[in-house]
Protein backbone atom coordinates (compact mmCIF):
# COMPACT_ATOMS: atom_id res chain seq x y z
CA UNK A 1 0.00 0.00 0.00
CA UNK A 2 1.09 3.07 -1.46
CA UNK A 3 2.33 5.67 2.32
CA UNK A 4 -1.25 7.81 1.00
CA UNK A 5 -3.36 5.15 -0.06
CA UNK A 6 -6.72 4.43 1.85
CA UNK A 7 -6.65 1.38 3.95
CA UNK A 8 -9.66 -0.25 3.13
CA UNK A 9 -8.38 -2.34 0.19
CA UNK A 10 -8.24 -5.77 1.89
CA UNK A 11 -6.57 -8.43 -0.41
CA UNK A 12 -8.46 -9.89 -2.88
CA UNK A 13 -7.66 -12.75 -5.58
CA UNK A 14 -4.72 -12.38 -7.09
CA UNK A 15 -1.02 -11.84 -5.91
CA UNK A 16 -1.05 -7.72 -6.64
CA UNK A 17 -4.83 -7.11 -5.20
CA UNK A 18 -3.60 -5.35 -2.64
CA UNK A 19 -2.18 -2.77 -5.56
CA UNK A 20 -3.68 0.14 -7.68
CA UNK A 21 -2.53 1.16 -10.90
CA UNK A 22 -3.39 4.58 -12.62
CA UNK A 23 -2.60 3.76 -16.31
CA UNK A 24 -2.20 6.81 -18.86
CA UNK A 25 -0.21 4.67 -21.62
CA UNK A 26 -2.32 4.15 -24.81
CA UNK A 27 -1.47 1.91 -28.03
CA UNK A 28 0.55 -1.34 -26.74
CA UNK A 29 3.55 -1.17 -24.44
CA UNK A 30 2.14 0.47 -21.24
CA UNK A 31 -1.12 -1.54 -22.04
CA UNK A 32 0.19 -4.99 -22.08
CA UNK A 33 2.23 -3.93 -18.51
CA UNK A 34 -1.11 -3.16 -17.07
CA UNK A 35 -3.23 -5.88 -18.55
CA UNK A 36 -0.18 -7.95 -16.71
CA UNK A 37 -0.77 -6.36 -13.46
CA UNK A 38 -4.41 -6.67 -14.02
CA UNK A 39 -4.52 -10.47 -14.51
CA UNK A 40 -2.46 -10.95 -11.07
CA UNK A 41 -5.27 -8.58 -9.18
CA UNK A 42 -4.14 -5.15 -9.43
CA UNK A 43 -7.03 -2.52 -9.94
CA UNK A 44 -6.21 -1.30 -13.38
CA UNK A 45 -7.60 2.35 -13.69
CA UNK A 46 -7.20 3.24 -17.25
CA UNK A 47 -7.44 7.02 -18.28
CA UNK A 48 -8.57 7.99 -21.33
CA UNK A 49 -8.99 11.04 -23.71
CA UNK A 50 -13.22 11.79 -23.60
CA UNK A 51 -14.63 11.02 -26.12
CA UNK A 52 -11.68 9.42 -28.18
CA UNK A 53 -10.18 6.50 -25.67
CA UNK A 54 -7.00 4.53 -26.77
CA UNK A 55 -5.76 5.16 -30.28
CA UNK A 56 -5.94 1.63 -30.75
CA UNK A 57 -9.59 1.58 -29.88
CA UNK A 58 -10.37 2.33 -33.50
CA UNK A 59 -7.53 0.29 -35.26
CA UNK A 60 -10.09 -2.20 -36.64
CA UNK A 61 -11.04 -4.44 -38.68
CA UNK A 62 -11.53 -6.67 -36.97
CA UNK A 63 -13.54 -5.11 -34.13
CA UNK A 64 -14.75 -6.69 -30.75
CA UNK A 65 -18.66 -8.00 -32.13
CA UNK A 66 -21.24 -5.67 -31.56
CA UNK A 67 -19.07 -2.81 -31.36
CA UNK A 68 -18.05 -2.31 -35.20
CA UNK A 69 -16.29 0.99 -35.62
CA UNK A 70 -15.80 1.39 -32.15
CA UNK A 71 -13.71 -0.66 -30.57
CA UNK A 72 -11.18 -2.80 -32.52
CA UNK A 73 -9.59 -6.59 -31.39
CA UNK A 74 -6.69 -4.57 -31.49
CA UNK A 75 -7.37 -3.28 -27.89
CA UNK A 76 -9.14 -5.63 -26.83
CA UNK A 77 -6.14 -7.39 -26.97
CA UNK A 78 -3.83 -5.42 -23.95
CA UNK A 79 -6.54 -4.08 -21.98
CA UNK A 80 -8.43 -7.07 -20.29
CA UNK A 81 -9.76 -6.19 -16.40
CA UNK A 82 -9.29 -2.59 -16.25
CA UNK A 83 -11.83 0.34 -15.51
CA UNK A 84 -12.14 3.08 -18.22
CA UNK A 85 -12.48 6.31 -16.67
CA UNK A 86 -12.20 9.87 -19.46
CA UNK A 87 -10.00 12.44 -18.03
CA UNK A 88 -8.75 15.57 -20.28
CA UNK A 89 -5.56 16.16 -19.03
CA UNK A 90 -4.77 19.25 -20.75
CA UNK A 91 -7.34 21.29 -18.42
CA UNK A 92 -6.49 22.37 -15.33
CA UNK A 93 -9.59 20.26 -13.95
CA UNK A 94 -8.48 16.68 -15.49
CA UNK A 95 -5.18 17.56 -14.00
CA UNK A 96 -6.41 18.32 -10.73
CA UNK A 97 -8.82 14.83 -10.71
CA UNK A 98 -5.25 12.69 -12.21
CA UNK A 99 -3.57 14.19 -8.78
CA UNK A 100 -6.17 13.04 -6.66
CA UNK A 101 -6.13 9.73 -8.12
CA UNK A 102 -2.21 10.16 -7.84
CA UNK A 103 -2.70 10.00 -3.93
CA UNK A 104 -4.49 6.89 -3.66
CA UNK A 105 -2.85 5.06 -6.21
CA UNK A 106 0.26 2.80 -6.19
CA UNK A 107 1.83 2.86 -9.33
CA UNK A 108 1.49 5.22 -12.38
CA UNK A 109 2.64 3.99 -15.74
CA UNK A 110 2.49 6.50 -18.90
CA UNK A 111 3.71 6.61 -22.47
CA UNK A 112 4.21 10.45 -23.68
CA UNK A 113 6.27 11.57 -25.24
CA UNK A 114 9.35 13.08 -23.34
CA UNK A 115 8.43 16.38 -21.13
CA UNK A 116 4.50 16.51 -22.49
CA UNK A 117 3.39 15.59 -18.98
CA UNK A 118 5.46 18.18 -17.13
CA UNK A 119 3.92 20.82 -18.50
CA UNK A 120 1.03 19.50 -16.87
CA UNK A 121 2.11 19.06 -13.88
CA UNK A 122 1.42 15.12 -13.93
CA UNK A 123 5.53 14.26 -14.31
CA UNK A 124 7.14 12.51 -11.27
CA UNK A 125 8.76 15.13 -9.72
CA UNK A 126 5.58 17.21 -9.16
CA UNK A 127 3.67 14.21 -8.14
CA UNK A 128 6.09 12.37 -6.35
CA UNK A 129 5.12 15.16 -2.87
CA UNK A 130 1.68 13.88 -3.68
CA UNK A 131 2.81 10.38 -2.36
CA UNK A 132 5.97 9.17 -1.43
CA UNK A 133 5.14 5.52 -2.28
CA UNK A 134 4.32 6.09 -5.76
CA UNK A 135 5.95 3.75 -8.64
CA UNK A 136 6.04 6.07 -11.37
CA UNK A 137 6.64 4.25 -14.56
CA UNK A 138 7.47 6.23 -17.90
CA UNK A 139 7.63 4.22 -21.54
CA UNK A 140 9.01 6.11 -24.37
CA UNK A 141 10.92 5.18 -27.95
CA UNK A 142 14.66 6.13 -26.60
CA UNK A 143 14.26 7.04 -23.37
CA UNK A 144 14.20 10.48 -21.38
CA UNK A 145 18.19 11.38 -22.32
CA UNK A 146 20.15 11.40 -25.32
CA UNK A 147 20.34 12.52 -28.50
CA UNK A 148 17.19 11.04 -29.78
CA UNK A 149 14.85 11.34 -26.90
CA UNK A 150 12.46 14.12 -28.12
CA UNK A 151 12.17 11.33 -31.20
CA UNK A 152 8.83 9.50 -31.91
CA UNK A 153 8.76 5.77 -33.52
CA UNK A 154 6.82 2.65 -33.29
CA UNK A 155 7.67 -0.78 -33.09
CA UNK A 156 8.49 -1.39 -36.46
CA UNK A 157 11.51 1.19 -36.51
CA UNK A 158 13.00 0.01 -33.14
CA UNK A 159 13.05 -3.55 -34.91
CA UNK A 160 14.92 -1.74 -37.83
CA UNK A 161 17.53 0.10 -35.50
CA UNK A 162 17.89 -1.83 -32.91
CA UNK A 163 19.09 -4.92 -35.05
CA UNK A 164 16.13 -7.74 -34.74
CA UNK A 165 15.59 -6.97 -38.62
CA UNK A 166 19.10 -7.68 -39.80
CA UNK A 167 18.81 -11.43 -38.02
CA UNK A 168 15.01 -11.64 -39.30
CA UNK A 169 14.20 -13.13 -42.22
CA UNK A 170 15.61 -15.55 -45.03
CA UNK A 171 18.99 -15.55 -45.59
CA UNK A 172 20.48 -12.57 -48.53
CA UNK A 173 21.28 -15.47 -51.13
CA UNK A 174 18.11 -17.33 -51.18
CA UNK A 175 14.71 -16.46 -52.91
CA UNK A 176 13.06 -14.21 -50.82
CA UNK A 177 15.93 -12.92 -48.93
CA UNK A 178 16.12 -10.04 -46.77
CA UNK A 179 15.01 -8.04 -43.55
CA UNK A 180 11.62 -8.75 -42.45
CA UNK A 181 10.04 -7.58 -38.91
CA UNK A 182 8.71 -10.08 -36.41
CA UNK A 183 4.28 -10.71 -37.57
CA UNK A 184 3.92 -9.21 -34.18
CA UNK A 185 5.12 -5.56 -32.62
CA UNK A 186 7.58 -7.48 -30.43
CA UNK A 187 9.72 -4.28 -29.46
CA UNK A 188 5.67 -3.28 -27.66
CA UNK A 189 5.13 -6.39 -26.17
CA UNK A 190 8.57 -7.05 -24.75
CA UNK A 191 8.94 -3.55 -23.05
CA UNK A 192 5.38 -4.11 -22.13
CA UNK A 193 6.79 -7.28 -20.00
CA UNK A 194 10.44 -5.85 -18.91
CA UNK A 195 7.87 -2.96 -17.59
CA UNK A 196 5.90 -5.22 -15.73
CA UNK A 197 9.37 -6.64 -14.47
CA UNK A 198 10.67 -3.28 -13.89
CA UNK A 199 7.51 -1.83 -11.39
CA UNK A 200 7.43 -4.91 -9.34
CA UNK A 201 10.77 -4.16 -8.29
CA UNK A 202 10.13 -1.15 -7.25
CA UNK A 203 7.29 -2.45 -5.45
CA UNK A 204 9.55 -4.85 -3.95
CA UNK A 205 12.16 -2.36 -2.98
CA UNK A 206 9.23 -0.09 -1.34
CA UNK A 207 8.67 -2.74 1.19
CA UNK A 208 12.02 -2.15 2.42
CA UNK A 209 12.55 1.52 1.87
CA UNK A 210 8.83 2.88 2.50
CA UNK A 211 9.32 5.31 -0.97
CA UNK A 212 8.33 4.23 -4.87
CA UNK A 213 10.65 5.78 -7.38
CA UNK A 214 10.54 6.79 -11.22
CA UNK A 215 11.09 4.02 -13.82
CA UNK A 216 12.48 5.20 -17.26
CA UNK A 217 11.64 2.36 -19.70
CA UNK A 218 12.46 2.50 -23.72
CA UNK A 219 11.44 0.33 -26.90
CA UNK A 220 15.08 0.85 -27.86
CA UNK A 221 16.67 -0.35 -24.80
CA UNK A 222 14.48 -3.23 -24.43
CA UNK A 223 14.63 -4.43 -28.47
CA UNK A 224 18.66 -4.25 -28.14
CA UNK A 225 18.36 -6.51 -25.32
CA UNK A 226 16.62 -8.94 -26.74
CA UNK A 227 19.66 -9.08 -29.02
CA UNK A 228 20.71 -11.79 -26.11
CA UNK A 229 23.05 -14.98 -27.76
CA UNK A 230 23.54 -12.95 -31.16
CA UNK A 231 25.07 -9.81 -29.60
CA UNK A 232 27.06 -11.56 -26.95
CA UNK A 233 28.65 -13.88 -30.02
CA UNK A 234 29.29 -9.96 -31.71
CA UNK A 235 30.93 -8.97 -28.75
CA UNK A 236 33.21 -11.95 -28.04
CA UNK A 237 34.24 -12.22 -32.54
CA UNK A 238 33.35 -8.57 -34.01
CA UNK A 239 31.35 -11.04 -36.71
CA UNK A 240 28.20 -9.12 -37.29
CA UNK A 241 25.45 -11.80 -37.09
CA UNK A 242 23.08 -12.12 -39.95
CA UNK A 243 20.52 -13.62 -41.23
CA UNK A 244 19.51 -17.46 -41.61
CA UNK A 245 15.92 -17.55 -42.11
CA UNK A 246 14.53 -20.69 -40.16
CA UNK A 247 17.84 -22.00 -39.92
CA UNK A 248 20.02 -21.94 -36.53
CA UNK A 249 23.23 -20.33 -36.00
CA UNK A 250 24.46 -22.68 -33.86
CA UNK A 251 22.25 -26.19 -33.96
CA UNK A 252 22.12 -28.33 -37.44
CA UNK A 253 19.79 -29.63 -38.17
CA UNK A 254 17.45 -26.65 -36.70
CA UNK A 255 14.73 -25.62 -38.96
CA UNK A 256 11.91 -26.19 -41.27
CA UNK A 257 11.74 -29.23 -43.78
CA UNK A 258 9.28 -29.89 -46.66
CA UNK A 259 7.69 -33.39 -46.50
CA UNK A 260 4.96 -34.86 -48.51
CA UNK A 261 2.08 -33.04 -47.52
CA UNK A 262 3.73 -29.35 -46.18
CA UNK A 263 6.33 -28.70 -43.92
CA UNK A 264 7.66 -29.26 -40.43
CA UNK A 265 10.13 -27.86 -38.08
CA UNK A 266 12.39 -29.99 -36.85
CA UNK A 267 14.95 -28.79 -33.91
CA UNK A 268 17.87 -31.13 -32.72
CA UNK A 269 19.24 -29.74 -30.06
CA UNK A 270 22.52 -31.72 -28.91
CA UNK A 271 24.43 -34.65 -30.65
CA UNK A 272 22.48 -37.44 -28.89
CA UNK A 273 19.15 -36.03 -30.32
CA UNK A 274 21.08 -36.09 -33.83
CA UNK A 275 21.72 -39.71 -33.17
CA UNK A 276 17.97 -40.37 -31.99
CA UNK A 277 16.76 -38.23 -35.29
CA UNK A 278 19.14 -40.32 -37.53
CA UNK A 279 17.40 -43.71 -36.14
CA UNK A 280 13.99 -42.04 -36.66
CA UNK A 281 15.06 -41.54 -40.47
CA UNK A 282 16.44 -44.92 -40.65
CA UNK A 283 19.80 -43.34 -41.90
CA UNK A 284 22.54 -45.15 -40.40
CA UNK A 285 24.80 -43.99 -42.51
CA UNK A 286 24.56 -40.28 -40.83
CA UNK A 287 24.43 -41.81 -37.41
CA UNK A 288 27.73 -43.56 -37.83
CA UNK A 289 29.56 -40.56 -40.02
CA UNK A 290 32.28 -38.90 -37.79
CA UNK A 291 32.10 -35.67 -39.39
CA UNK A 292 28.58 -35.28 -38.70
CA UNK A 293 28.99 -36.95 -34.75
CA UNK A 294 29.24 -33.71 -33.35
CA UNK A 295 27.88 -30.48 -34.05
CA UNK A 296 30.45 -28.79 -35.05
CA UNK A 297 30.79 -30.68 -37.88
CA UNK A 298 27.19 -30.30 -38.66
CA UNK A 299 27.63 -26.65 -38.72
CA UNK A 300 30.44 -26.42 -40.71
CA UNK A 301 29.25 -28.72 -43.53
CA UNK A 302 25.60 -28.17 -43.75
CA UNK A 303 25.76 -26.91 -47.21
CA UNK A 304 26.20 -30.88 -47.68
CA UNK A 305 24.57 -32.32 -44.66
CA UNK A 306 21.15 -30.48 -44.83
CA UNK A 307 20.12 -31.06 -48.57
CA UNK A 308 20.70 -34.96 -48.28
CA UNK A 309 18.60 -35.16 -44.88
CA UNK A 310 15.96 -32.99 -46.52
CA UNK A 311 15.25 -35.96 -49.23
CA UNK A 312 14.87 -38.01 -46.58
CA UNK A 313 12.35 -35.83 -45.27
CA UNK A 314 10.39 -35.66 -48.70
CA UNK A 315 9.25 -40.00 -48.35
CA UNK A 316 6.74 -39.47 -45.57
CA UNK A 317 3.90 -36.87 -44.34
CA UNK A 318 3.61 -34.43 -41.88
CA UNK A 319 1.39 -37.25 -39.08
CA UNK A 320 3.66 -39.52 -40.14
CA UNK A 321 7.54 -37.63 -39.35
CA UNK A 322 5.99 -35.80 -36.17
CA UNK A 323 4.94 -39.41 -34.99
CA UNK A 324 8.60 -41.14 -35.71
CA UNK A 325 10.75 -38.12 -34.56
CA UNK A 326 8.20 -37.78 -31.39
CA UNK A 327 8.68 -41.30 -30.61
CA UNK A 328 12.37 -40.63 -30.71
CA UNK A 329 12.72 -38.05 -28.27
CA UNK A 330 13.02 -35.44 -31.33
CA UNK A 331 11.47 -32.15 -30.89
CA UNK A 332 9.05 -31.25 -34.08
CA UNK A 333 6.14 -29.86 -34.48
CA UNK A 334 3.62 -28.68 -37.53
CA UNK A 335 3.86 -25.01 -38.71
CA UNK A 336 -0.22 -23.82 -37.10
CA UNK A 337 -2.00 -21.44 -38.18
CA UNK A 338 -3.92 -19.37 -35.31
CA UNK A 339 -6.95 -21.55 -35.75
CA UNK A 340 -4.63 -24.66 -35.56
CA UNK A 341 -3.36 -23.74 -32.87
CA UNK A 342 -6.35 -23.15 -30.80
CA UNK A 343 -7.24 -27.18 -32.06
CA UNK A 344 -4.28 -28.25 -30.60
CA UNK A 345 -5.16 -30.83 -27.13
CA UNK A 346 -2.17 -29.24 -25.19
CA UNK A 347 -3.24 -26.05 -25.92
CA UNK A 348 -6.98 -26.85 -24.90
CA UNK A 349 -5.95 -28.45 -21.89
CA UNK A 350 -4.01 -25.63 -20.62
CA UNK A 351 -7.13 -23.45 -21.45
CA UNK A 352 -5.36 -20.61 -23.45
CA UNK A 353 -8.69 -19.35 -24.88
CA UNK A 354 -10.28 -17.35 -22.29
CA UNK A 355 -13.67 -15.89 -23.76
CA UNK A 356 -15.02 -13.40 -21.24
CA UNK A 357 -18.62 -11.55 -21.20
CA UNK A 358 -18.39 -7.60 -22.90
CA UNK A 359 -20.74 -4.53 -22.67
CA UNK A 360 -22.20 -5.76 -25.87
CA UNK A 361 -23.66 -8.53 -24.89
CA UNK A 362 -21.76 -10.93 -26.24
CA UNK A 363 -18.04 -12.49 -25.64
CA UNK A 364 -14.61 -11.26 -26.01
CA UNK A 365 -12.20 -14.03 -26.80
CA UNK A 366 -8.63 -13.31 -25.23
CA UNK A 367 -5.60 -15.01 -24.74
CA UNK A 368 -5.23 -16.67 -20.87
CA UNK A 369 -2.10 -15.22 -18.73
CA UNK A 370 0.68 -17.58 -19.16
CA UNK A 371 1.81 -16.75 -15.40
CA UNK A 372 0.48 -19.90 -13.58
CA UNK A 373 0.62 -18.88 -9.84
CA UNK A 374 -0.66 -21.64 -7.72
CA UNK A 375 -1.69 -20.15 -4.93
CA UNK A 376 -2.97 -16.71 -6.66
CA UNK A 377 -3.72 -17.23 -10.41
CA UNK A 378 -4.71 -14.59 -12.50
CA UNK A 379 -7.46 -13.26 -12.05
CA UNK A 380 -10.31 -12.22 -15.32
CA UNK A 381 -12.42 -9.92 -14.03
CA UNK A 382 -14.16 -8.84 -17.22
CA UNK A 383 -13.35 -8.12 -20.90
CA UNK A 384 -12.13 -4.59 -22.13
CA UNK A 385 -13.48 -1.75 -21.04
CA UNK A 386 -16.56 0.22 -23.27
CA UNK A 387 -14.93 3.84 -23.19
CA UNK A 388 -15.54 5.67 -19.79
CA UNK A 389 -17.36 3.01 -18.55
CA UNK A 390 -16.48 3.55 -14.57
CA UNK A 391 -15.72 7.54 -14.75
CA UNK A 392 -18.54 7.98 -12.43
CA UNK A 393 -17.88 4.95 -10.13
CA UNK A 394 -14.36 6.14 -9.80
CA UNK A 395 -15.04 9.32 -8.98
CA UNK A 396 -17.69 8.95 -6.85
CA UNK A 397 -16.39 6.05 -4.74
CA UNK A 398 -12.83 6.65 -4.76
CA UNK A 399 -12.60 10.50 -5.07
CA UNK A 400 -16.02 11.08 -3.11
CA UNK A 401 -17.16 13.13 -6.40
CA UNK A 402 -21.04 14.10 -5.77
CA UNK A 403 -23.17 13.59 -8.49
CA UNK A 404 -23.30 17.19 -8.90
CA UNK A 405 -19.92 17.71 -9.18
CA UNK A 406 -19.59 14.93 -11.57
CA UNK A 407 -22.34 16.43 -14.05
CA UNK A 408 -20.63 19.67 -13.23
CA UNK A 409 -17.23 17.66 -14.80
CA UNK A 410 -19.38 16.02 -17.59
CA UNK A 411 -21.04 19.75 -18.64
CA UNK A 412 -17.65 21.48 -19.10
CA UNK A 413 -16.37 18.27 -21.36
CA UNK A 414 -13.41 17.97 -18.07
CA UNK A 415 -14.59 14.31 -18.55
Amino acid sequence: MSLNQTPERPAGPGALSHLRVLDLSRVLAGPWCTQNLADMGAEVIKVERPGVGDDTRGWGPPWIAGAEGVDSTYYAAANRGKQSITVDISRPEGQALIRELVQVSDVLIENYKVGDLKRYGLDYDSLAPLNPGLVYCSITGYGQDGPNAHKPGYDFVFQAIGGLMSITGEADDRAGGGPQKVGIAIADVITGMYATIAILSALQHRTVSGRGQYIDMALLDCIVALGGNQVTGFFASDRVPHRYGNAHASLVPYQVFAVQDGEIVVAVGNDRQWQQFCTALERTDLAENPRWAKVTGRITGRNELIPDVARTMLTRTAADWVARLEGHGVPCGRINDYREVFEEPQVRHRGLRVDLPNAQGGVTGTIASPLRLQGTPPVYRGAPPSLGNATDEVLGTLLKKTSEEIERYRASKVI
